[in-house]
């Protein structure tokens, strides 16, 4: 039976950073639980939190399930992955920065120039541009897994628009509501500063025609996008106007919005729209999302996107098995954080392997993204591995493969009590004039028995996450 590492429990004791919750629980019976439950699954549903799943009929809008067990880092196991998350927030800026400029790293023979030029996410438009301070990726997410007491591995970057940071607030107030208790006996590291945090990253890349106070705005799809809810959150708590395309204009060097007392002008915009809507002049000409002439604009230094268009190739999954180069190529620095051992199936010899070993493997297609359009073969049937096989060989350039790595576990509630079930992390990497993150990020959970994916699009849930301090 394979071992996998208990977050709470080692060699039958239970580690430092969680020794005040064995008696939480214990003396927790089984009926407080189920009506502390219960309250966490009204709050959420009175806040409105909730995730969308389309395409399988009913009502999209799910309620995420939350599980009230925390997950817990000790200040010192916090510092580590701290200092790898800005590291590879760094790199990750310069490889954007440099293949949108004059291309060092291909150059130098570090990765290979077909990986960038033909991504489908590098965008020809941004050539040349140097957006303000340099950065591309102004909020960078880094999805972790550990597999042992030292061992943190990185399994994707996201470079674009990386969501879920509401519900690491929202876990920890409703935390916070409902066992006050905890957080009077706990030293633990506030998150409630990460809107302030956000908006002053934003503030700090304003542009260089900006002369005054940056006016901030968060750009959405609309009340359909499947992430609507925390669009609206933080632009609530950053106290900034949440706008659709249809509420801003170009109008000669500036981007302005539409107000009841006239035109504003917009000096940064968070957008959380994909690139190809952004400009129906510069991207798909159909996209009624976007502001047409912003590009214009951009290029002029009248706004800042955030993050850029084009930061997409950065976190791209075959792209991401050169991120461990960046470091060493741009900083001069060895990984804090390692990659998982990764076979490109563009390549001969590893797609061989890859489909002679499918059900030992984990597939993800390259732009993949939710849980969706991958195979974690130990645990599918042999028609899925079948059907998977011909995918592959249909289009061995849009897959890579990794090994099942031993996700480490944390105790969570269950009907029959609590169990150990596997998690990842991602922290939410704020970059701007400076590199910082609140301690902490977002802990999803695979509520299923002996499931390794964590998605909510999969059945997974959401935990506190607690950095103790020191």
């Amino acid at each position: 039976m394979r071992e996998f590492f208990n977050e709470m429990f080692q060699s039958g004791a239970v580690r430092t950073p969680y020794a005040r919750l064995e008696n939480w629980v214990s003396a927790m019976p089984a009926g407080l639980r189920s009506l502390k439950q219960a309250e966490a699954e009204e709050l959420f549903r009175r806040i409105g939190i909730t995730f969308a799943v389309y395409g399988e009929g009913g009502d999209p809008d799910r309620l995420i399930p939350f599980d009230m067990f925390p997950r817990v880092f000790s200040a010192l196991e916090w510092h580590r992955l701290e200092r790898g998350i800005k590291q590879r927030a760094r790199a990750l800026n310069a490889f954007l920065a440099d293949v949108y400029g004059r291309g060092e790293i291909i150059k130098a023979g570090r990765i290979p120039g077909e990986l960038v030029w033909r991504n489908e996410a590098y965008e020809k438009a941004v050539v040349g541009i140097t957006p303000p301070k340099g950065v591309f990726s102004h909020i960078v997410g880094i999805d972790l897994v550990r597999t042992g007491p030292e061992d943190f591995v990185v399994l994707e970057d996201n470079c674009r628009t990386p969501s879920g940071v509401s519900y690491m607030l929202e876990n920890r107030e409703i935390m916070m509501r409902m066992f006050p208790e905890l957080f009077r006996e706990n030293r633990i590291e506030p998150v409630e500063n990460y809107p302030g945090l956000l908006r002053r990253t934003l503030a700090s890349v304003a542009p260089t025609k900006c002369d005054r106070d940056p006016c901030v705005v968060i750009l959405t799809p609309g009340h359909f996008n499947s992430a609507y809810y925390e669009h609206s959150f933080l632009a609530d708590l950053m106290g900034v106007e949440l706008v659709e395309g249809q509420d801003l204009f170009v109008e000669g060097e500036f981007v302005w919005m539409r107000t009841t007392e006239g035109p504003k002008r917009v000096d940064v915009i968070y957008r959380r729209i994909d690139d190809a809507y952004l400009d129906p002049l510069c991207f798909r000409p159909d996209s009624m999302l976007g502001v047409p002439g912003l590009m214009d604009v951009y290029r002029s230094g009248g706004v800042s996107i955030c993050s850029a268009p084009g930061a997409g190739v950065a976190d791209d999954k075959a792209v991401y098995t050169y991120v461990p180069d960046m470091v060493r190529f741009y900083l001069g620095e060895e990984p804090i954080l390692q990659n998982v051992p990764t076979w490109q199936c563009s390549r001969t010899d590893d797609v061989k392997y890859v489909l002679e070993n499918l059900g030992e493997l984990v597939v993800k297609e390259v732009h993949g993204s939710g849980g969706y359009g991958m195979l974690v073969g130990p645990t599918s049937t042999r028609e899925q591995i079948e059907a998977f096989r011909a995918k592959i060989k249909a289009d061995p350039d849009n897959y890579i493969a990794q090994p099942t790595l031993a996700l480490s576990t944390v105790p969570t509630f269950v009907e029959e009590g609590v169990a150990p079930r596997h998690v990842d992390l991602r922290p939410y990497c704020l970059v701007g004039d400076r590199i910082e993150l609140v301690p902490g990020g977002l802990t999803r959970v695979a509520l299923t028995e002996g499931s390794l994916v964590v998605n909510s699009s999969q059945g997974g849930g959401v935990k506190d996450t607690w950095v103790l301090a020191e």
